[in-house]
């Protein structure tokens, strides 16, 4: 393999196909589709018998997936195999393991070979930062570990990459961070926003969200404080989703995966992925759990990929509550559109389903009296406005920065069935 030559050609490819004409690309990602299915489906034992027309492909999931990870990687590498080498150097061999986060505690597993990873070095060059690579990047990660995908970057000339361990506490690295001074940082927007509160030093080019949801109340506290627009990164266990381009639109990474969208209610919609430039781990029609808003507007920068207008948050974090009526949902952008809007000066809060019948508000104790009392009003009226049958409790409490799990302003606790 070819280390320099996959990450350029990938770079190239992926920078080509953005400046197709949307009919070109569709043809484009169909034939690429095509050989997908035709070629790389068939190598992993789940599929070794499948249909060879995507949409009489089963729907995947993560609890399948981790209960037959051996049958969807080509290799045949299983589940206690991949948490050894996660416990070692990461490595099964000539491959390179890896882990989410375990935003519930569930967390899944990916294996990708040395030409995966190259070829994603590429791409997400490409689509993040292709003026800035030439001229040469230091980049800081921080997230709540590393992995080899960021490690394959430390081998470019042309980029310096340090990784900062969320988990540690900024205490920890704020000196060495400040040192580094990138010109890029990737970082949840719960850091992001320590870093301005605190007023670290930092200089950047390009600041990028990933990791967690961006929630609007984050946004102009960021960008008022690097003095740059806030872009973001959608990626995940599954892969690379969405990257957000000069003009500020949050285009899907329809060059490497083909999706599908389940509506899921308020115009909302749950993506299925197929992730036709992956060769090792094979997902096809895999249910990913997160609820997306869709532009249907193209962008400005003249690029043939869909854009999202939001990433609003996990399937999981739809409020289930009763009425008369019968059960009721309730998304993760409404509820915290309720508490941002009764009141200008709120700018953090909870709201965390702890039961069926029982929510709690959860606001900072320096937040004004009649603030506070205007958001819980505002929930109430919502609940009431559904006929939902709950009870929502004030909690008058600090706000601390957790780095051993990801932020979730709205946040539903309860079980869920089988």
């Amino acid at each position: 393999m070819n280390a320099l030559a996959e990450a350029v050609g990938s770079f190239a490819l992926t920078r080509r196909v953005s400046r197709k004409s949307r009919a070109d690309f569709e043809r484009w990602q169909a034939a690429a589709l095509r050989r997908f299915l035709d070629r790389d489906l068939p190598r992993a034992p789940f599929y070794r018998h499948a249909p060879a027309r995507l949409a009489d492909l089963p729907v995947t999931d993560k609890a399948l997936l981790m209960a037959r990870f051996e049958d969807f990687n080509i290799h045949g590498v299983t589940v206690p195999e991949a948490w050894a080498a996660l416990a070692g150097d990461g490595r099964v061999g000539n491959l390179t393991v890896g882990a989410s986060t375990g935003t519930s505690g569930n967390r899944g597993l990916f294996v990708i070979s040395e030409a995966e990873k190259y070829r994603w070095l590429g791409t997400i060059l490409a689509k993040a930062a292709p003026d800035l690579l030439w001229r040469g990047m230091r980049v800081a990660v921080v997230l709540p570990q590393n992995t080899g995908l960021y490690d394959i970057a430390r081998k470019s000339r042309l980029i310096k990459l340090a990784f900062f361990d969320l988990t540690l506490g900024p205490e920890r690295w704020r000196e060495a961070l400040e040192a580094f001074d990138p010109t890029v940082i990737i970082a949840p927007p719960k850091m992001l926003r320590h870093f301005a509160i605190e007023g670290f030093r930092l200089h950047p080019k390009r600041v990028f969200s990933a990791a967690e949801t961006l929630d609007p109340v984050d946004r102009p506290v960021i960008e008022s404080f690097f003095k740059l627009p806030l872009d973001q990164i959608y990626m995940a266990t599954e892969g690379l989703f969405a990257v957000t381009c000069r003009e500020g639109g949050l285009h899907l990474a329809e060059d490497s995966v083909f999706f599908e969208f389940e509506p899921a209610g308020d115009g909302l919609v749950t993506p299925l992925v197929t992730t036709f430039r992956r060769r090792t781990q094979i997902m096809a029609r895999y249910r990913m759990n997160d609820l997306l808003r869709l532009s249907d507007q193209p962008c400005r920068c003249g690029s043939p990929l869909r854009c999202v207008d939001e990433i609003v948050g996990r399937m999981d974090d739809f409020f289930r509550l009763d009425s008369p009526c019968g059960p009721i949902l309730v998304t993760p952008d409404v509820l915290r559109n309720a508490v941002l809007n009764a009141d200008r000066r709120i700018d953090d809060f909870r709201l965390i389903q702890i039961a069926p019948d029982a929510i709690e508000l959860r606001l900072p104790l320096a937040l004004a009296d009649d603030a506070a009392t205007a958001a819980l009003q505002a929930v109430c009226s919502l609940f009431e406005g559904r006929g939902a049958s709950t009870t929502v409790t004030l909690i008058r409490a600090p706000l601390l920065l957790e780095t051993g799990r990801k932020l979730r302003r709205v946040e539903c606790r309860l079980e869920r069935a089988p």
